[in-house]
């Protein structure tokens, strides 16, 4: 690593910034790969520990990097796109972008409509409805954590099926002829529940993308309500506008 000091005119925390920015763009440093410990850099730059903190501090404030307490400090894994112009599950997300996508069926349960249940899936009140629970993986690390209520009489045994491997859209679609192609969305930043965060690896409080969406089929049926969270270090979320 090269000496800091010989790029005068920044402060040294800069310099150290810009050293490990290059390293991380250039590949040297690889997503998931761990950064030296601050002892260790403040050794090989001829610096302080507190330079290094700050220096380190910056970049995990830009997501270059992640402080794992107990771990250390390592290069942040690449940010995993949701296209929220496209209404596409997370399996083809996923694969679209060479991400292999893993789910853990978290619970899945037939209940009644409550009312507001019933509003958001146009039901009435103690109807039945399934909730199915995921949580979405790719490439093996928590991604989402998915809840998604659909009308049992629309897609009668769904929760019967094997709802961990396959794409839950894809079913609907080749078994039951109701595959979402319209959807409402919103989209709201909160902070990790205790369980949420147990469930997506993240320290309550953390921050999440609450994605909240009422999707429809071709004939105008309501066929799903989800609630999903999408940890905010591992995602990024894209529209296309056009006039």
């Amino acid at each position: 690593m090269g000496d800091p000091r010989a790029r005068r005119g920044l402060p040294l925390y800069l310099q150290i910034e810009d050293e490990l920015t290059q390293r991380i763009g250039s590949g040297e440093l690889e997503p998931g790969a761990q950064i030296p410990t601050e002892r260790q850099l403040a050794e090989q730059m001829g610096v302080s520990r507190m330079t290094v903190r700050q220096a380190l501090g910056r970049l995990e404030h830009r997501g270059l990097v992640e402080r794992q307490q107990g771990r250390g400090t390592f290069v942040a894994r690449r940010k995993l796109v949701q296209n929220a112009t496209l209404l596409q599950g997370f399996f083809e997300q996923m694969i679209g972008q060479g991400v292999f996508p893993t789910s853990q069926l978290i619970s899945s349960a037939e209940l009644v409509a409550t009312r507001a249940w019933a509003e958001a899936l146009g039901l009435h009140v103690g109807e039945p409805l399934y909730r199915v629970v995921r949580l979405r993986l790719g490439d093996g690390l928590p991604v989402a954590l998915e809840t998604s209520l659909f009308p049992a009489r629309i897609v009668p045994g769904l929760i019967a099926l094997d709802l961990a491997g396959r794409s839950i859209y894809r079913l609907m679609a080749e078994r039951y002829g109701a595959r979402p192609v319209r959807a409402i969305q919103s989209l709201e930043p909160v902070a990790a529940e205790p369980l949420e965060g147990e469930l997506l690896d993240v320290a309550p409080g953390s921050p999440l993308m609450l994605v909240e969406r009422t999707s429809w089929d071709a004939a105008g049926r309501r066929v799903e309500y989800a609630r999903d969270l999408y940890r905010g270090d591992r995602s990024r979320f894209v529209t296309e506008l056009r006039l």
